[in-house]
């Protein structure tokens, strides 16, 4: 299996996972052998993910506010990037909300198999229920009181608390930045090395992706098992490649044509070969040399602009990942029966775009930080088992929504300070020199 790519691997696993849960469901005894011996490793993958939630949303977060080193040179370049970034993460979210609001894939399954589900995670539905009978008894600027922690070692040791979390994230990243260089330096020197670590920790969980996705899998065949789970898995994928599709060839080519005058076919030439590059590694990170390229050289975009906003939006700018994510937790939250009330949704659009800015640029990122929405939405986590198998495709795709967003963002700030002129035209010789 070593010479097997991760994401080949998880899918071998999802189709013997399928195989064994419809095997067991044969043979008397089989749901039995699936629950007891099989099952536990899936609940052991999904608690690692769970475990790694937190410290990668603290390290991550931290490394990203700190790299800006000082908010004084932000004032102008740097308020306009990071609100331009904010507020494209904001509409990808509400499109996919609105998009799995609209075709409700998890509404495919069946009530018997939904009440087969509810049955089986009662404990995480029950949370909910209870989540959401509170929310309904608290005032209206509840929500701005829960935002702040009495205490961040209890926020810290609950998934279900991830805002606060992030508030005392951002609070203490902003006191780091503006302290002098040389007390802020061991601080910021201890959370770059906690990021890497945490990284390669999530390296080390993926590695068991395959085991887990087969046993989350098999489990949920042999106590679930109806046609209807994959007729939703297609669904569910149908409406994130819709949001995504409407993200890239609409939102990002209307930006671009109204605010800079420069036409479609012009921008997505320009961006094309750092798409195709997004599209085969699934990393934001390792397509950035590519993408700084042909921002500066096909899309005129000023060397000191894109130097500056691209690989800030490498780190925190993760619009095809945060569509994604609001997708899946409405489509788990049908899957199960939960009807997820305004409030409910409107704390995934804040999670997910706070979430967003500690998403690491790999592979495989997002899922873990899909574990933090879920928790804060009061959505059981063992749903990940039902969009595990299709995350890899999906994530080539996103990530080709994230690289897009970061282009559009440098053209718009570069025109918005006089620095988007004419691109400089090179021949195919020249490019392959400089990707070379």
């Amino acid at each position: 299996m070593k010479n097997i790519a991760l994401h080949w691997q998880i899918i071998i696993g999802m189709v013997l996972g399928i195989l064994a849960g419809l095997l067991a469901i044969q043979f008397d005894g089989g749901i039995g052998l699936i629950k007891n011996w099989v099952k536990p490793f899936g609940s052991m993958f999904i608690n690692s993910l769970k475990l790694i939630a937190v410290p990668l949303i603290v390290a991550s977060l931290i490394k990203g506010i700190s790299d800006l080193k000082d908010i004084s040179k932000l004032s102008l370049m740097g308020g306009r990037t990071i609100g331009m970034y904010i507020m494209t993460t904001i509409f990808a979210v509400s499109i996919g909300l609105l998009a799995v609001n609209i075709t409700k894939p998890g509404n495919l399954i069946n009530e018997n198999t939904r009440e087969q589900l509810i049955q089986n995670y009662a404990g995480d539905a029950a949370n909910k229920i209870a989540l959401a009978e509170d929310q309904k008894e608290a005032g209206p600027l509840q929500p701005l009181i829960d935002l702040i922690p009495g205490n961040i070692f209890e926020a810290l040791s609950d998934n279900g608390s991830m805002l606060q979390v992030i508030f005392f994230v951002l609070f203490f990243g902003v006191a780091l930045i503006l302290l002098p260089e040389e007390q802020s330096a061991p601080v910021k020197a201890f959370f770059d090395g906690l990021n890497d670590i945490i990284l390669k920790m999530i390296d080390l969980i993926m590695l068991a992706a395959p085991v887990g996705v087969f046993a989350l899998m098999a489990a949920l065949v042999a106590e679930s098992p109806s046609i209807d789970i994959f007729k939703a898995l297609i669904g569910y994928a149908a409406t994130v490649l819709l949001g995504l599709g409407i993200l890239i060839g609409v939102f990002y080519p209307l930006i671009v044509k109204l605010y800079t005058k420069k036409s479609i076919k012009f921008f997505f030439e320009g961006i094309a070969p750092a798409q195709l590059l997004a599209f085969s590694t699934s990393s934001s990170a390792a397509t950035l040399p590519v993408t700084m390229e042909r921002v500066e050289e096909h899309l005129g975009v000023d060397k000191e602009v894109a130097s500056f906003v691209l690989p800030i939006g490498a780190t925190i700018n993760m619009d095809g990942t945060s569509l994604y994510q609001a997708v899946a937790a409405v489509f788990i939250a049908q899957a199960f029966g939960l009807d997820l009330t305004l409030g409910a949704q409107l704390g995934i659009v804040a999670t997910a775009t706070l979430a967003s800015i500690g998403t690491a640029a790999v592979p495989s990122a997002g899922m873990v930080m899909l574990v933090i929405i879920l928790g804060q939405a009061g959505i059981p986590e063992a749903g990940l088992a039902l969009i595990f198998a299709i995350d890899r495709p999906l994530d080539m795709c996103r990530t080709i929504a994230n690289v897009t967003g970061d282009a559009t963002v440098s053209m718009v700030v570069g025109k918005s300070i006089g620095k988007l002129g004419e691109p400089h035209v090179r021949n195919w010789d020249d490019y392959y020199d400089a990707v070379k």
